[in-house]
């Protein structure tokens, strides 16, 4: 994993302010959905993409009790 070299503080509401060098790189813009993850004590911070649970794919996505599957997977469920 490669450093930004960009350090920050963490405000009274837990709050941190993404750099916009950060923000740029990555395509996120304000209101668009970020996925918070955890990797061992590090955490990793990406733009949200909805994909099918089973394969990542992000064409023709139907919602399925609560989860998203992709057509080629439903297909492949049907079977």
């Amino acid at each position: 994993m490669k450093s930004a070299g960009i350090v920050r503080k963490v405000d009274d509401l837990g709050r941190i302010v993404m750099p916009i060098e950060l923000r740029r790189r990555l395509d996120i813009s304000p209101g668009d959905p970020v996925e918070i993850l955890l990797n061992g004590t590090t955490v990793v911070i990406s733009k949200y993409s909805q994909a099918c649970i089973f394969c990542s794919g992000k064409e023709e996505l139907t919602e399925f009790s609560g989860k998203l599957v992709c057509k080629k997977c439903r297909k492949e469920m049907a079977l």
